[in-house]
């Protein structure tokens, strides 16, 4: 590693003092004319003492060239003592990427405690901008939303490019601000100016200040489908009504039973259900008349998800309606102060709220009231009741669903609204929604709470609750395909590590003894070792006394090859974990609604045991996989040996180019790539014989600011918040639907091989019990 200090080649005549720096902008060095008041060292970097060169927008700036290697280092800090930033909000730097792409820096600025304050920036390629990076911990949540709006922005003439920063720093003892790249792959340069600190306020209502527009789309970019006013608004609906009568059409014609099972072929057994059968080494679920389904869904398909929070922050919008307008509504009040990992350091996540979709569903379809009004007997007596409808809910039911239909799609997915499902037009799946005060385990990954603790007597209450609530009103409906056990759980913690592992385990231990997992735990240890001689001997540890393990904090040993029992016993008590808590549910769906199946627990992060205990108590395994394809999220291979059908119950595609700001989990560089990778996902799903459907994260983009539950403000959208599809992507995906319902065809067509395969039955609780815990493998993808 190369270090070297740089002593200053030339001095300012008029230096400034190091003091406390004022709220306004202080130059505190600059580059291209360096005095002795900072001390420059390079780690692996190379800044020549002479080399300022100007820019094609005139600007005069210094080249800092970077090495391939780990983490070359241009590192900032006083002569002497340290810097006092007190009064100021942002440290700030004048730069340019050298190179023809966008280069990610890392930036550290730390105190003379230890504590850092780390920012990573994406710098675009082009020309120089002023980068500032907060000196308190800042994201876009800070801001309510979980993307930023796109940088740099233009502010009295100078580009700025505001950055998020993390972590803790005492603002009166800076030591040093350092520049990093981490591992390039060949030499990159930076060109530097000005370093100093300055007042942030201003540079934040810039970047968030009026954001959004009377529709709800983003002021800061242009695409094919936004909308600058009603007439075009109603204008491309009338067009768009007129490409899905050709389209439902055309669906007319298709080969398929009303709930979407290929007819083209040879039947399956028909049950009065939907259920799943193996076929020549092909699962498939099978429609209630006993024709091959491929799943095709959608998630989130409501008109109820798309509010945002506007209480303090009304400045980021450009109009609101006043209380007396018509669109007034549309407001509502709310609390997503949860305390979960989804809301830490989250701003603006309370109070009033306002929906843009509904407004825009207003003027595409009038007022909701009146149409209600309108529809009802007693006109007079229903206009002299006050409305509180924001939606004309029959209006959007059957036109949101004539959209499906004619894009292809055969199921409505979760969290969508009840009225689509209680249309019989299309097959669709139910969440058991499990709440109660039952005990919960932390495993570190707890983004939306810790986990359930099965062995408490309260969660079997509070299951058998919920699942005769669920199954009050469609036990008996044969176009529900089945229930969710619950949603990204957090079955192990967020890295890969064996703590995280086998974090279920060691958060248990680290309870209480008055939580019933725990107890689970310490009574399985102690009818193997029977004393604390036995365990000590079997973990490599010395405990004294047993009650040593009762204690809350207790932190087992790691697995090691000297001793294997311990991670035997941490396997076996999470197997027993997940047994528990899948049979719960199991046993509980099974009496309250015994023809319709359980479709797992949408895995996001699992453990082999948790998967293995889903395919021996579940009918379906389902996984939430962000990945360009299935086979990335998950090993199929040990899917395989547990020989269950697979749901992919949530993926998508998203990028920042028409709209909000988050191109999602699995982002990409433009609207245009999304349909390729749809298509690509499709076909790898069915080159997976397991896989029975695919389920698409969602209906709706989230609004540009940020959703209610926890700031999201993704463009993966089929529909944008003026209710307008974005048309290439929805051509793109009914494409690739029909293609994927027609192979499925094909391939349920074929009689069946010579090559031993059977039948075999499916019917919920029957067929395709799993092997043992141990054949599961790995984590599955980041969940959404």
């Amino acid at each position: 590693m190369i270090r070297r200090s740089l002593p200053a080649a030339f001095a300012l005549m008029f230096a400034a003092p190091l003091l406390a720096a004022p709220a306004g902008q202080q130059t505190l060095f600059n580059f291209v004319r360096p005095a002795d008041v900072v001390k420059v060292t390079t780690e692996n970097a190379d800044l020549p003492q002479a080399n300022a060169e100007q820019t094609p927008e005139g600007e005069v700036l210094r080249r800092v060239t970077f090495s391939p290697v780990a983490r070359p280092t241009l590192r900032l800090a006083p002569q002497t003592g340290a810097w006092d930033w007190s009064q100021s909000g942002m440290m700030s730097l004048r730069l340019q990427s050298a190179m023809d792409w966008a280069v990610t820096v890392y930036v550290q600025i730390q105190s003379n405690d230890g504590k850092t304050l780390t920012s990573r920036v994406d710098l675009p390629a082009g020309p120089a901008q002023t980068l500032l990076v907060p000196l308190t911990a800042s994201s876009p949540l800070s801001q309510g939303m979980k993307a930023a709006p796109p940088m740099p922005i233009t502010v009295d003439g100078q580009r700025i490019l505001l950055a998020g920063s993390s972590g803790e720093l005492d603002r009166s003892q800076v030591v040093s601000v350092s520049l990093s790249l981490d591992r390039p792959k060949a030499a990159q340069s930076l060109l530097l100016e000005r370093f100093g600190v300055q007042d942030g306020d201003e540079a934040v209502k810039a970047a968030y200040g009026n954001l959004v527009d009377a529709y709800g789309q983003s002021t800061r970019g242009k695409w094919p489908e936004k909308v600058a006013n009603d007439e075009q608004l109603k204008a491309a609906a009338a067009k768009e009504q007129q490409q899905l009568k050709g389209w439902l059409a055309e669906r007319e014609k298709a080969p398929l039973d009303k709930f979407g099972g290929w007819i083209g072929g040879p039947a399956f057994k028909a049950s009065g259900f939907f259920r799943s059968e193996k076929r020549d080494g092909r699962w498939y679920l099978v429609t209630p008349q006993g024709h091959p389904f491929y799943s095709l869904g959608v998630n989130t398909v409501s008109p109820d998800v798309n509010p945002t929070y506007v209480a303090g922050r009304e400045w980021m919008f450009e109009s609101l309606p006043k209380p007396d307008e018509p669109l007034a509504s549309h407001y509502g009040e709310g609390d997503n102060r949860g305390g979960n990992g989804a809301d830490q350091g989250r701003g603006y996540n309370v109070g009033r709220w306002y929906d843009f979709y509904g407004a825009n569903l207003q003027r595409l379809n009038g007022d909701p009231c009146a149409a209600q009004i309108h529809s009802q007997p007693g006109a007079e007596a229903a206009a002299a009741a006050p409305c509180k409808a924001t939606v004309d809910e029959k209006r959007w039911t059957a036109h949101t669903l004539d959209r499906l239909l004619a894009w292809g799609f055969n199921t409505v997915g979760n969290w969508s609204a009840s009225p689509l499902g209680n249309a019989q037009r299309m097959p669709y799946t139910l969440p058991l929604s499990i709440v109660g005060d039952y005990a919960s385990i932390s495993t570190g990954n707890d983004w939306w709470g810790g986990m359930p603790d099965p062995f408490d007597p309260r969660f079997a209450m509070a299951t058998e609750r919920a699942v005769a609530i669920a199954a009050r009103d469609h036990r008996d409906d044969p176009w529900l395909i089945g229930y969710y056990a619950d949603n990204e759980l957090a079955w192990a913690g967020p890295g890969d590590d064996p703590k995280s592992r086998y974090a279920l385990a060691y958060g248990t231990l680290k309870m209480t003894t008055d939580v019933p997992a725990k107890r689970a735990f310490l009574k399985q240890l102690r009818d193997k070792y029977r004393n604390q001689e036995g365990l000590s001997k079997a973990w490599g540890i010395d405990l004294p006394a047993w009650e040593l393990m009762e204690d809350p904090g207790f932190v087992p040993p790691l697995p090691s090859a000297e001793h294997p029992e311990i991670e035997a016993d941490f396997k076996y008590f999470q197997k027993v974990f997940a047994d528990t808590y899948f049979k719960t549910i199991s046993d509980s769906l099974k009496w309250h609604a015994p023809n319709q199946m359980l479709l797992g627990g949408r895995f996001a992060v699992s453990t082999p045991e948790a998967v293995a205990s889903c395919a021996q108590f579940c009918d379906v395994l389902s996984f939430n996989l962000y990945t360009l394809k299935p086979q990335d999220g998950y090993d199929f291979a040990a899917l395989r040996e547990l020989d269950k059908p697979v749901l992919i119950t949530e993926f998508n595609f998203g990028s920042t180019d028409r709209g909000p700001f988050w191109g999602g989990v699995t982002p990409l560089a433009k609207e245009e790539d999304r349909g390729p990778a749809y298509a690509n996902f499709l076909k790898q799903a069915l080159s997976e014989p397991s896989i029975v459907g695919v389920h698409w994260f969602q209906y709706l983009d989230q609004p540009v600011t940020g959703r209610l539950l926890d700031g999201e403000n993704g463009h993966f959208g089929l529909v944008g918040v003026t209710d307008l599809p974005f048309q290439g992507f929805v051509e793109a995906v009914r494409k690739s639907n029909l293609a994927t319902v027609g192979q499925i065809g094909k391939e349920a067509s074929r009689p069946l091989g010579d090559t031993g395969h059977e039948a075999e039955g499916g019917r919920k609780g029957e067929a395709g019990k799993g092997p043992d815990a141990g054949h599961a493998g790995g984590h599955s993808g980041n969940g959404h």
